[in-house]
């Protein structure tokens, strides 16, 4: 059995999907975990779903309601951790929304600044929060988590809001890499493709293609992008994966559209 190391981490969209299926894991790892999400019932029903082989799902995983998209929240969010715990090893932000897939021109306002808000401005601040703690913090230092998605790279159809903020995520992560070095703190990215969520159910039965058509797509499990997460988040502070690519093996991604 895995001993209990008592690392910190902090998950943000750990209500549902890939945030759910990460926190859990890391759970089953070992670590204490803050779920974090809008919705309390939600992340209880996540913690409710965490298999914690140490018996004490009370003292390892802690339902902590926040919207990231405010910073009040979010200070209030970081300052439960480090009255609780007193430190943070771990921050996974995966927090995010989609949009409509709508043409650019019928997109209003709303729909952009919904994407930017959560997907990007909720990491940037969540990142700020977590580089304060690890900083200052003893031992110094953490590592941080970006779910960047496969839409860092290849837009979907009719994606805009979605895919700009993925790819200011990518230029985030490396510009954070950069500034966190000197700190102890390794930042990384892991882009997921078509895993098995809620969320994605609509990719068994047709999506939208480049070439026009609408073609079901192959998807994988939620656990290897949770597994893959945990993955980079044991590894010792003197490595980092700075980008990884995890995906279903049949998806549309790699080739010409």
């Amino acid at each position: 059995m895995i001993a209990p190391h008592n690392r910190i981490a902090l998950v943000t969209g750990a209500g549902s999907g890939i945030g759910r299926a990460t926190a859990n894991a890391l759970v089953r790892d070992g670590w204490r975990v803050v779920y974090s999400g809008r919705r309390l019932e939600a992340l209880r029903e996540s913690i409710a779903q965490a298999d914690d082989p140490f018996g004490d799902i009370a003292a390892r995983a802690f339902a902590v309601p926040a919207d990231v998209t405010k910073p009040d929240a979010v200070q209030a969010l970081f300052d439960f951790v480090r009255a609780r715990f007193g430190r943070l090893d771990l921050l996974f932000n995966n927090a995010g929304v989609f949009t409509p897939g709508l043409p650019l021109e019928d997109l209003t306002l709303e729909h952009w600044r919904a994407a930017v808000d959560t997907n990007l401005t909720g990491v940037f601040l969540c990142t700020q929060q977590a580089f304060r703690m690890m900083k200052a913090q003893q031992p110094r230092g953490g590592r941080i988590v970006n779910n960047g998605s496969i839409s860092a790279h290849a837009p979907r159809p009719n994606s805009s809001p979605y895919t700009a903020t993925k790819h200011a995520i990518s230029g985030l992560t490396k510009a954070c890499a950069l500034d966190g070095r000197a700190f102890d703190i390794a930042v990384g990215q892991i882009d997921i493709g078509n895993a098995v969520t809620e969320l994605t159910a609509g990719m068994a039965t047709g999506m939208p293609q480049a070439d026009g058509s609408v073609r079901p797509e192959a998807r994988m499990d939620v656990a290897h992008a949770a597994a893959a997460v945990v993955h980079m988040a044991n590894l010792p502070l003197e490595a980092n994966v700075l980008f990884m690519t995890v995906m279903a093996t049949g998806m549309p991604f790699v080739g010409r559209g």
